[in-house]
């Protein structure tokens, strides 16, 4: 199975008010996006399962038009949520005191299975609490690798929230400029390895005990690589993490997990991208980067085709 997740950030603000949504209705576009996805037969493409990741504003008017559809045309589309809290709505417990939090059971009474967990943007957001209390956090290597660890441990709360409340998690992860270094890639390896290894292995923590019932993927964001005029990483570069993520996890957990490219899966990179063996699907923000910038639903469909003709010309290479 490969796995399509689509994080539509901030889609639930209009441009004309600063965000990306086309529409001044972002829950009528919603609902379009999803009315469309389900027309071009998004859902079903065999063995992809395809998962749009939407502001909580957006959960229930793009569930609401995903439900008017019988399951058999919906196919494996679905509808996630962008991070839970920490902690969790629990009968004969917390009746659910979490004023500007999104706890896993409020999701998943929306109906989201899967959640995105742990982006470059929720993980920065981390470290600049910790920041407001530590401001040199980042001065030396010691304060940087316990920052690290603190934000690796709520994020890994959040996973365990997600999993326990019956939900699958795609857990993001990658290194910064910083942590990756100079040098050839030879020389970044051990760098990067020693990144990647600490956040997998509190990342992941707990999380065998809910497999294979529940399903957790990493999306793996080189985060060095991330934005306007970066130079995203090559073919050489993102077959070796993937499999070094593969590997990490498999020595210290012992089970095999699925890694996606989270770095931006778009019409120019699909077809590489699904030609390594050791990527097992991708990540999309935007599907165009000129002129009308924004997400559109044809051009994801175009996404995916060249994704599966990667993953057809790898079998056959």
């Amino acid at each position: 199975m490969r796995d399509i997740f689509i994080n539509l950030k901030r889609f639930d603000v209009p441009r004309e008010k600063g965000g990306v949504c086309p529409s001044e209705q972002p829950g009528k576009w919603i609902e379009g996006v999803m009315k469309d996805s389900v027309e071009l037969g998004i859902g079903s493409f065999p063995g992809v399962n395809v998962v749009y990741f939407v502001p909580e504003a957006l959960i229930l008017p793009a569930q609401e038009a995903l439900g008017c559809f019988p399951a058999e045309r919906r196919g494996r589309l679905s509808v996630g949520c962008q991070s839970v809290f920490r902690d969790n709505i629990k009968k004969g417990k917390n009746f659910g005191a979490f004023t500007t939090n999104l706890p896993a059971a409020s999701a998943y009474q929306m109906g989201c299975r899967w959640s995105i967990i742990g982006h470059s943007e929720e993980r920065r957001d981390k470290q600049e609490i910790i920041g407001a209390f530590q401001p040199d956090w980042n001065q030396n290597e010691s304060s940087r690798e316990k920052c690290a660890a603190a934000v690796d441990g709520l994020i890994n709360r959040e996973v365990l929230s997600a999993m326990e409340q019956g939900m699958d998690v795609l857990l993001c992860m990658g290194e910064t400029a910083e942590e990756r270094g100079g040098g050839s890639m030879e020389e970044q390896q051990d760098r990067v390895r020693a990144v990647l290894s600490a956040q997998l292995t509190h990342g992941l923590k707990g999380v065998a005990g809910y497999l294979p019932k529940r399903k957790v993927a990493i999306g793996y964001e080189p985060i060095w690589a991330i934005g306007p005029g970066k130079t995203p990483p090559g073919e050489e570069y993102i077959s070796y993490v993937s499999s070094m993520i593969k590997r990490i996890v498999r020595e210290q957990f012992g089970f095999e997990i699925p890694v996606v490219y989270g770095g931006g899966l778009k019409e120019e990179n699909a077809e590489i991208l699904g030609g390594i063996e050791s990527v097992d699907g991708g990540l999309v923000a935007l599907t165009r980067f000129s002129g009308e910038i924004g997400f559109f639903t044809e051009d994801l469909k175009k996404i995916v085709e060249k994704y599966l003709s990667g993953n057809r010309k790898g079998e056959t290479a």
